[in-house]
């Protein structure tokens, strides 16, 4: 890490965790006052360390629960949804249950071609070799249950969704149609995604059946999704900006340089078919140069929805969670721009990155943060010890200033 760009961002850093401590009020680059509601501070958290690890031999080394729902199930205990991070031929998806804290039934997805196995969870028409992770569960207003997640495969990374009656066995409705495509998928590769983004060539392997990717359809990752009260769906995936060498946004240690990564807001009627597609967070004035926005998850709350947005500062490498909020999902108050949740001292877990699950859960009359705290530099060049991805978990009595 370059000593000089990470004395630069803590002094940023700093200063905006000073104004939210302080709940004065602040201006917005048009110099219009911000009266949105303000958060708790950073030190109203408090961190409970890791809640779950790798343990077992089909787990590898690294699990996380980055997008993933944590789900209250009664007095202490959760379902908390997650994925196996390792190597890609290990991708898959799992929940854990029990009280965080203490040891965790694991229950991991029974893939198959065919029929879902008749197993506590199971995942069936899924084509041979497809990994699933980052999974994103719903409870359908109808009563069903519906089940996101990305998969890798050969030629394929592709957003996918599936459906079950029971919420043991899950169907993928259909793997050819996707609900979003990587540009690096066979149907999306050599195609111009929204920004004229191209990535790959031209591939030669996708089946007949399989209609080419849709431009608007064609997005980096990290995608979170939500059921709105009326019965409809929004979406927060990212979408990329080409950059050129000269630009001082292009960073050659990222992993993907020139490409920036800015946050999309998608809206649909089934949740299955996105028709909408709608630029909402990019870097301004008022960020730094090497500022990405890495993923967006909302919670929805009767003050508006509060976001945990993907603060990434290229040049440091390092994740942060910052506080934002809207009251319609399309305009974005930013006003701190730090971390809301302070990453721990070198060698914790969670000292060069958080990734937020996919919402604050309010239970038991605490809020509730569970995220994945990672001790290794984004590009993975550099660690705190051995590189590793866990669940922690922090929680606060109320996430507004005012209490």
């Amino acid at each position: 890490m370059n000593p000089v760009d990470r004395r630069t961002f803590l002094l940023a850093s700093g200063a905006a965790v000073s104004a939210l401590a302080t709940g004065c009020h602040s201006r917005d680059v048009a110099g219009r006052v911000d009266t949105t509601p303000y958060p708790c501070a950073p030190g109203r958290w408090r961190k409970h360390g890791i809640v779950l690890e790798a343990t077992e031999p089909w787990e590898g080394d690294n699990v996380q629960n980055f997008t993933a729902r944590a789900e209250p199930l009664g007095k202490d205990d959760w379902r908390l949804w997650y994925s196996v991070s390792g190597s890609r031929a290990g991708y898959t998806i799992a929940y854990a249950e029990g009280s965080p804290g203490e040891r965790m039934r694991k229950v991991p997805a029974v893939l198959s071609v065919g029929d879902p196995a008749d197993a506590p969870f199971a995942i069936g028409n899924l084509p041979d070799k497809w990994r699933p992770i980052q999974p994103v569960h719903i409870r359908l207003r109808n009563g069903r249950h519906r089940l996101y997640f990305w998969v890798h495969g050969p030629g394929v990374t592709r957003y996918l969704a599936a459906e079950s009656d029971d919420g043991r066995r899950y169907r993928v409705i259909d793997p050819l149609r996707p609900v979003l495509y990587h540009p690096y998928d066979r149907a999306a590769a050599g195609r111009p995604a929204p920004d004229g983004v191209v990535l790959g060539k031209l591939a030669t392997n996708r089946p007949a059946d399989e209609p080419p990717a849709l431009s608007r359809l064609i997005s980096n990752d990290a995608t979170n999704l939500y059921q709105l009260p009326d019965g409809t769906f929004e979406m927060y995936s990212v979408g990329l900006v080409k950059v050129d060498k000269s630009d001082p946004a292009y960073v050659a240690e990222d992993n993907a340089p020139g490409l920036l990564r800015v946050i999309d807001r998608y809206t649909s009627g089934d949740g299955l078919n996105f028709e909408t597609r709608q630029r909402i967070i990019t870097r301004d004035a008022g960020d730094p140069a090497d500022q990405q926005f890495y993923y967006l998850a909302v919670t929805h709350t009767p003050r508006g929805r509060v976001g945990m947005l993907g603060h990434y500062r290229c040049r440091a490498q390092t994740m942060d969670l910052e506080w934002c909020h809207s009251h319609d999902g399309v305009e974005w108050r930013r006003p701190f721009r730090s971390g809301w949740l302070t990453r721990g001292n070198p060698p914790a877990p969670d000292c060069f990155g958080l990734y937020g699950g996919s919402q604050l859960v309010q239970h038991n009359g605490r809020w509730h943060l569970f995220y994945t705290g990672v001790n290794s530099s984004h590009n993975g060049r550099e660690a705190h010890g051995k590189p590793r991805q866990v669940v922690m978990h922090a929680s606060t009595d109320s996430i507004w200033s005012d209490r």
